[in-house]
């Protein structure tokens, strides 16, 4: 009897083992996964930040075309493989502050010459069609863009700091192209660039 007794408790060892090292495999094997899937979910969210940016509108600015409150994605790579075009909303680091950023409309390109006279922006002697703009520009003056820089303005033009006051956009200061309008969901919009350059009807 002794020995029946004991050839039970021993053949009771290895089923106990079993179920422990099973409970451990579980285990583990539940770890590796939740570690897989967090690393997973970093590297995503990292290659999503590097390729765009999340934005939201703070002031008046680029009425009506933006509204305060809005919130916008960026494209940050648009210009690595592209060059802006006259009417891309741009995102772009605040002159003498970059760490503030300010959302403006391309008006002017490198080499271009800008005249605003009678509420009109010429682009080399052409008129820009703006049905856009809150209202027309109640400034005047004439600015001739540098090599790799660009010509902005805030599509409310008497309420705008830009590039009337302050002067041109270095290229290496574009952040990225502002793509659409995300949030609210009730204000979805996908922001093309309209044919602006064409002659005033």
């Amino acid at each position: 009897m002794i020995e029946d007794t004991q050839t039970e408790q021993t053949s009771a060892h290895p089923t106990e083992r079993a179920g422990s090292k099973s409970r451990r495999s579980g285990c583990l094997g539940f770890f590796i996964d939740t570690v897989e899937t967090i690393l997973l979910a970093l590297v995503l969210f990292l290659a999503i930040n590097a390729l765009s940016a999340r934005v939201r509108v703070e002031n008046v600015s680029m009425q009506p075309t933006l509204k305060p409150g809005e919130f916008l994605l960026v494209n940050r790579v648009a210009y690595k493989f592209g060059e802006p075009s006259i009417g891309d909303i741009v995102v772009f680091h605040a002159p003498g502050a970059s760490d503030m950023d300010y959302i403006k409309r391309i008006v002017a390109l490198p080499g271009d010459q800008v005249r605003i006279t009678d509420g009109l922006v010429y682009v080399n002697n052409q008129p820009l069609y703006e049905p856009y703009i809150a209202e027309a520009p109640r400034y005047t003056g004439t600015w001739d863009v540098p090599p790799d820089e660009y010509f902005v303005l805030g599509d409310n033009r008497n309420n705008s700091s830009d590039s009337h006051m302050w002067g041109f956009v270095p290229h290496d200061d574009i952040v990225g192209r502002a793509l659409l309008i995300y949030w609210p969901l009730s204000e979805v919009t996908l922001l093309r660039s309209p044919g602006i350059v064409q002659a005033v009807q």
